[in-house]
């Protein structure tokens, strides 16, 4: 007889020798199999880690479901030939059928295609650095949008060198480069990198040619131009999505070609190849490589693949997928440089001096942050 508890979210439960099937009260079915639920015994894993004590090959092949019986808000369960059962949370089921997304939020895709219709300040999360420093709730809030739309911003950030790692330590982890633990964005004679000129930069995502590219970037304004020099944004993600719907051909091309990306100065050498839509074995992009500056194209791959590198190029260059604003001094953007394309308008240094300092994040890091943030508050309420 099911508890009430039990009834409480599963109106009814039942098994064959394979799987485990419940019946949600709020609606909707869902199968475990056999297997997996023998894997995952509470009791075969260490009580201070979670980590799992036994590997897949000490479990049954095929292990057999024998009875199952609901009792105070857990499935009880036993298997053919195996003196010990397990007993199962529902509330822990119903999360594992849920998905990561329902426990983890910050991995919810939010796209963004077109971004010249969307205001930085109304459509993204932006907030005081005071705020964010100081209320856990609205910093996870802010680390939440960030991840989803993979762009938010910071205000009122001091207009201090080195400032932007202080507030880079609310969002993840400082990954330091050949350029250190920050770069100064500004104008200078003979720049190793067009950033340090005053050029209009096309959209773009950082240093494809390092291994691992940076996860996440932070851009803060220290001195910025009346004229000029304003902020370009496009979220990656979303424009693959338009390529792979618009043209499947240049799509397929882009995410299957190997690009050749090279960066040279006088401390650095670096150099990897990586297509320029990266998608995952579900066929899922994960990742956007970008920059016009540093791709090598090899001369054997030319033939077929420039046209859809065009195509590419091309959409990157259409006002109404791009996010334009001006940065005032004290604010701070952080995208993730996996996914959104950044650049800018050219600016006059000689009439308009212009600052920026950036920094590179871990990528792991930034998400770590947000799950571990949310962990704590639940654990406090």
């Amino acid at each position: 007889m099911a508890s009430s508890a039990s009834t409480a979210i599963a109106a009814r439960v039942s098994s064959t020798p394979e799987a485990l099937i419940i019946e949600w009260r709020a609606g909707g079915v869902s199968e475990f199999a056999s297997l997996w639920l023998r894997d995952n015994v509470r009791e075969d894993r260490d009580a201070a880690s979670g980590q799992r004590l036994v590997d897949v090959v000490d479990l049954p092949a095929a292990p057999r479901i024998r009875t199952v019986r609901t009792d105070d808000g857990r499935v009880h369960i036993e298997w053919e030939g195996e003196a010990r059962g397990a007993a199962f949370e529902l509330g822990w089921l119903a999360a594992q059928a849920a998905g990561v997304t329902a426990q983890r939020p910050e991995l919810e895709r939010r796209l963004w295609l077109e971004g010249a219709r969307l205001d930085a300040r109304r459509d993204f999360a932006w907030a005081e650095l005071a705020l964010v420093r100081s209320d856990p709730r609205a910093r996870l809030g802010w680390l939440t949008r960030l991840a989803q739309d993979g762009i938010a911003f910071l205000e009122s950030v001091p207009c201090d060198a080195s400032a932007i790692l202080g507030a880079a330590s609310l969002i993840g982890r400082v990954a330091e480069t050949n350029y250190g633990l920050l770069f100064d964005v500004r104008t200078v004679p003979q720049p190793e990198n067009l950033a340090y000129s005053d050029l209009g930069l096309g959209l773009h995502t950082d240093n494809p040619y390092r291994e691992p590219v940076p996860g996440f970037q932070a851009l803060h304004a220290l001195v910025t131009s009346p004229e000029g020099g304003d902020s370009l944004f496009a979220d990656g993600f979303a424009l693959a999505a338009h390529l792979r719907e618009s043209d499947p051909e240049a799509f397929r091309l882009v995410t299957t070609t190997a690009v050749p990306f090279h960066y040279r100065s006088a401390d650095a050498e670096l150099y990897a190849a990586r297509p320029l839509i990266q998608l995952s074995c579900e066929g899922e992009v994960t990742a956007v490589h970008y920059n016009n500056r540093s791709i090598r194209v090899g001369a054997q791959t030319a033939p077929d693949f420039y046209p859809a590198y065009r195509r590419f190029a091309a959409l990157l260059r259409e006002p109404r997928f791009q996010l334009q604003l001006k940065l005032a001094d004290g604010d701070l953007a952080v995208f993730d440089n996996l996914r959104v394309l950044h650049g800018r308008t050219a600016f006059t240094s000689a009439q308009h001096p212009r600052h920026l300092q950036g920094c590179y994040l871990t990528r792991d890091s930034v998400f770590s942050e947000a799950g571990l943030l949310r962990r704590k508050l639940a654990e406090r309420t």
